[in-house]
């Protein structure tokens, strides 16, 4: 037969670890009942009417013209991906930032580094027109 004061103790453990999670699980709950509710009020209160002019697709107030298959031109794409690029690299910079004081003058000359190689990086696609309209 088990003892019991052991396993009251792991238990009573398991339930202290287990209940730091229990405002994760009100908030996952609360979240699906708000994203239900929504869905539910729309489905009870929108409009039931279908007309042509409803069924269109809504194109910011304009209407709907050309074919949506139509072909962009690469530089919107690359675009794009310079500031997807440039926009990650500077979330770099607020973990540097926090601890700025703690890695002294080698820290500072080290992001001085990765700051001029992205100005760098800028210049170059700036002289390439890559930042240009299409």
């Amino acid at each position: 037969m088990p003892r019991v004061s052991h396993l009251v103790s792991h238990n009573a453990r398991d339930l202290y670890l287990m209940a730091q999670y229990i405002p994760v699980l009100i908030a996952l709950v609360l979240g699906g009942v708000v994203a239900g509710a929504m869905v539910f009020a729309s489905t009870l209160f929108g409009p039931k009417k279908h007309t042509a002019v409803k069924d269109e697709p809504f194109e910011c107030g304009n209407p709907p013209s050309g074919n949506a298959w139509g072909r962009f031109s690469v530089k919107f794409y690359l675009v794009a991906i310079l500031f997807i690029v440039f926009d990650v690299e500077v979330v770099f910079l607020y973990p540097w930032a926090v601890v700025f004081r703690r890695l002294g003058f080698f820290g500072f000359m080290e992001m001085l580094v990765f700051v001029l190689i992205l100005a760098v990086g800028l210049v170059y696609i700036i002289k390439k027109g890559a930042l240009e309209s299409a």
